[in-house]
C-alpha cells in the first residue's frame, strides 16, 4: 500500500553506475527518460482506469520493476551486448520488466482485461532503457 521512492532511486543509480563501469555515461538520459516515462504512464493509467493511481505509486512500481535492466547493465560490464546473446538478454529483460509492472498496475487498478493495453506503453519505456544499455 505504501509507495517507496528510495528503492527506485537506488535502482536508477545502480543502473547508471553499471553503465558507467561499462564505459557509458548516461545518468542524465536515465533520469530524464525515467521522469518522462513516469509522468506519461501516470497520465495514461489515470485516463484508462476508473479509480486512478497516485504519482508516487506509479514511480515506485516502474522503479522497482527496473531491476532486470540493472541486471542487464551489470552483464554489459563483462560481456559485449551487441550480438545475438545481448539482444536476447535485452528482449528477455524488457519482457520481464513489462510483465511485472503491467501485472501490478492491472491488479492495483482493477483492470483485468486491459493488461495488454497497459503493457504496451510500459514495454516501450523499458525498451528505451534496454536500448541505452545495449547501444
Amino acid at each position: 500500500e505504501d509507495a517507496d521512492l528510495w528503492g527506485p532511486f537506488l535502482f536508477c543509480l545502480a543502473f547508471g553506475a553499471s553503465l558507467l563501469l561499462s564505459g557509458k555515461v548516461h545518468f542524465s538520459y536515465i533520469y530524464g527518460l525515467a521522469t518522462l516515462g513516469w509522468l506519461s504512464i501516470y497520465g495514461l493509467l489515470n485516463l484508462m482506469s476508473e479509480t486512478g493511481i497516485d504519482m508516487y505509486r506509479t514511480a515506485s512500481v516502474l522503479g522497482y520493476c527496473l531491476l532486470p535492466m540493472v541486471l542487464l547493465s551489470s552483464v554489459s560490464i563483462l560481456l559485449r551486448l551487441r550480438g545475438v546473446l545481448g539482444y536476447g538478454l535485452g528482449v528477455s529483460s524488457i519482457l520481464w520488466c513489462t510483465y511485472a509492472s503491467s501485472g501490478i498496475f492491472t491488479t492495483v487498478l482493477g483492470m483485468k482485461n486491459q493488461r495488454i493495453l497497459v503493457a504496451y506503453p510500459v514495454g516501450l519505456l523499458y525498451a528505451c532503457f534496454a536500448l541505452i544499455t545495449i547501444f
